[in-house]
């Protein structure tokens, strides 16, 4: 019933909206404040308010949420707002700490607003690293270490940043006068979740209209594709990654990557775990739960060609464990492909890679004829 009630006022919402890009809502569902617009995320809300928009970020550990009311340029401020952080739209300028906030930007044509990002050397794309060269973008440092002066002589509209527990970037918006908005998509625990956040991308440059259409194609595929995979009873068993400095982190049970293994239809090896985040195991451990695991999956950014033999070497354990014996290694290639850039906004693509492997007959219509982007089988 909530489903159908949902859908119902998304259609009606839709409709409306198509009217007038400026005016996203009528009388009647202007003053419907308890209309939350986001489905699946947890970390914000948003709500339409009198012509325009109330964005919530919410930071669920410290119980604190920041409140944003958005916009139009052409629409006059509510006079019950004069003490409210206000963000006018579509946004002049902007500086996006995350590629997964440019990547946004980028898909909607709307790159010329961002003029600063962080860590442009990490990034394959063609289009950031070419307007970082042109000077057009401005490389402003690093997470760790955000230079000041280029955030200050830039004086953008607004700074999307990761507000990590660690870092406080309070400072960056008093001495350049910018407006800070936390972006805290990463904690998303539902793969809709994280990509539901180009919703916020999407208001900021006055093109709510498409990403809502975006990510309701995005939804539709998502469930069509779990859906098939909902009654699979045979289903292998995986598990993730490789140990960093001899530590061996994997996703816990109600993680992000945890959700897609099992609506690919496998058994992930700690889906009894309850963390969202990552777990700390030692090798011992991940040998004695993982040795026999059907598939093992894993992200690869070495520079060098990255093998069977390679890995072999790098550690003893690793030919071991079945799913190396047996080649079933599914590997993304972040030198070849925008994974941390991309893949956020296409869980459904993502899902679809999974499936590939885990029950390729399943795959049809559609995706009859698939070929996985992001993780390959290492055949070598």
């Amino acid at each position: 019933m909530k489903r159908f009630v949902f859908a119902l006022i998304s259609i009606i919402y839709f409709f409306i909206s198509c009217d007038n890009s400026t005016k996203a809502y009528d009388n009647d569902i202007e003053e419907n404040s308890s209309l939350n617009l986001v489905r699946y995320a947890e970390n914000f809300e948003i709500y339409p308010y009198k012509s325009g928009y109330k964005l919530i970020i919410k930071n669920l550990s410290k119980r604190n949420d920041t409140e944003f009311y958005l916009f139009n340029d052409s629409i006059k401020i509510p006079s019950d707002l004069n003490d409210k952080i206000i963000i006018r739209t579509p946004i002049n300028s902007a500086i996006a700490f995350s590629s997964t906030q440019w990547a946004v930007f980028q898909k909607l044509g709307e790159l010329d607003r961002v003029k600063g990002i962080l860590e442009s050397n990490y990034t394959k794309n063609e289009e950031i690293l070419r307007l970082v060269s042109e000077g057009e973008i401005i490389d402003v440092g690093m997470s760790t270490n955000v230079n000041t002066e280029k955030v200050i002589h830039l004086q953008p509209d607004l700074i999307l940043y990761t507000p990590y527990p660690t870092l406080d970037f309070s400072d960056l918006g008093k001495l350049s006068g910018s407006t800070m908005l936390p972006f805290p998509d990463y904690l998303e625990s539902h793969p809709l979740g994280r990509a539901e956040w180009m919703k916020v991308i999407g208001i900021l440059c006055g093109k709510e209209n498409v990403t809502n259409k975006w990510f309701s194609d995005v939804v539709e595929r998502y469930e069509s594709l779990s859906s098939i995979c909902s009654e699979v009873e045979d289903k292998p068993t995986v598990f993730s990654d490789l140990p960093f400095e001899n530590q061996w982190y994997v996703p816990g049970g109600k993680s992000y990557i945890a959700k897609i293994f099992n609506d690919a239809g496998a058994d992930y090896i700690w889906k009894h775990n309850e963390s969202t985040g990552s777990l700390h195991i030692d090798a011992e451990n991940v040998l004695l739960n993982a040795q026999n695991a059907d598939y093992w999956r894993v992200i690869n950014s070495y520079d060098e060609p990255f093998t069977y033999e390679r890995l072999a070497k790098e550690n003893e354990l690793y030919p071991l464990f079945k799913a190396f014996k047996e080649k079933q290694l599914l590997v993304c290639d972040v030198r070849e492909c925008g994974y941390f850039e991309q893949s956020q906004y296409e869980p459904d693509v993502l899902l679809a890679d999974f499936i590939y492997h885990f029950h390729p007959d399943l795959l049809k219509k559609e995706w009859k004829n698939y070929a996985p982007k992001y993780f390959k089988k290492l055949v070598k």
